[in-house]
């Protein structure tokens, strides 16, 4: 039988074609991966929670005798000024009840009158505080003049010298508000001792600003310190964020802030006041108990950038604990341990290389990078596990 030189040649061909497709599947094939890039810049390392306004002092307006409260007429969110009447109580004729009555109310005048020198002395330390906070602030900007003080550290003295000064502000308001405390006590005593039950006793504004809430609203009899209404200055709020004991470790007092998501066109800056020394336990969405602790911010952006913000609003804070200048900067998801350091692989000539880095600082999206990687070169991002030294790799 005779082969015709056409049926070998084409025989040929397809042994060599299914040897090259052969060939080709067993060639190692180039992984997909994303990939990121080193790049130069500022570096932050931010602590994220979510946080709620509140208005920073609120004074609940009670009862200061027993009688009948007459139907009050404010509404929430209605301006009050200080020594504006709120209610009229009219005290009821009862001398059986005067000698109880008036060891009750001679007792809230030295209540009141403790609150007194209580709010006048934390008057005194505020503005003490306040007064070092400005020496401090022109200390700090002559030497960020002579090029000595970095501005990071000029910027958190004036954020402090803001704040100290919002806190002496705040202290005396509370100190007028304690002595018109002290006051409404000694005419509520005074009453009591010459009662005339045609006469109404008068419940006044103990502040300058906003009804919150009105506790009685309709016509009744009510006891001795009851409460009536809430009063507070809805422009000046502070922002009270929980957040893990392990991050509050890292926050210090004047540390910067950034107040997000809070309704308006841009975020607010603002400076932490306080970490509360006691924490709590909270049970979080998974069911699981965590230790968190209170950080009270203060914000120090203009007023008219926030007028619309109100109490009890839903904001997001950003708590910035570092700060590196000119950082080399990579994604957290490029690192992973490998023994006790860190390693990214870099992607040089479609290959994939394993190096070992070491890492200045970490925040929740980026790293800063001591030693390891150069700035201009990719690194992968995210790396499957079959990926491994001198590995081909297609870029996304």
């Amino acid at each position: 039988m005779k082969y015709r030189p056409t049926s070998i040649a084409t025989g040929l061909l397809l042994v060599l074609i299914a040897a090259a497709a052969l060939y080709w599947l067993l060639l190692p094939q180039p992984i997909l991966v994303e990939t990121a890039d080193v790049v130069t810049t500022t570096f932050q390392d931010t602590i994220e929670e979510d946080g709620r306004t509140r208005v920073r002092d609120r004074y609940m307006v009670s009862a200061p005798l027993s009688g009948r409260v007459q139907r009050l007429m404010l509404k929430a969110g209605d301006v009050v000024h200080t020594g504006q009447k709120l209610a009229t109580i009219t005290p009821p004729v009862s001398p059986l009840l005067d000698s109880r009555v008036r060891q009750e109310l001679e007792a809230q005048v030295g209540a009141a009158e403790a609150g007194v020198e209580e709010a006048e002395a934390l008057h005194e330390q505020a503005k003490v505080l306040l007064a070092q906070a400005s020496a401090d602030l022109e200390r700090t900007k002559q030497l960020a003049q002579r090029n000595v003080a970095a501005s990071a550290q000029l910027e958190r003295e004036e954020a402090l010298f803001q704040s100290a000064g919002r806190q002496a502000d705040a202290a005396e308001r509370r100190s007028h508000a304690a002595t018109h405390i002290l006051e409404q006590a000694r005419a509520a005593l005074q009453s009591v001792g010459n009662p005339d039950p045609g006469e109404g006793f008068p419940v006044l504004s103990p502040i300058e600003g906003r009804v919150l809430r009105v506790e009685q609203q309709s016509e009744s009899v009510v006891s001795m310190a009851a409460p009536l209404v809430e009063l507070g200055d809805p422009g000046d709020l502070e922002v009270a964020a929980d957040v893990l004991t392990t991050d509050a470790a890292r926050i210090r007092e004047g540390d910067k802030v950034t107040v997000a998501r809070w309704g308006g066109p841009s975020d607010l800056q603002g400076v932490v006041r306080r970490v509360e020394p006691s924490g709590f336990t909270k049970i979080s969405a998974l069911g699981v108990e965590e230790q968190r602790v209170w950080v009270i911010i203060d914000i120090v952006s203009p007023r008219q950038t926030w007028t619309s913000l109100g109490d009890g609003y839903r904001v997001e804070v950003n708590i910035e604990i570092d700060q590196i200048d000119k950082a080399t900067v990579v994604p957290m998801g490029a690192l992973f341990r490998r023994g006790d350091a860190w390693n990214v692989f870099v992607v040089d000539g479609g290959l994939a290389h394993l190096r070992e880095i070491r890492v200045a600082s970490l925040s929740a999206r980026v790293a800063a990078v001591a030693q390891g990687v150069h700035p201009g070169e990719i690194v992968v991002v995210y790396p499957p596990a079959s990926l491994a030294e001198g590995s081909k790799v297609k870029l996304q």
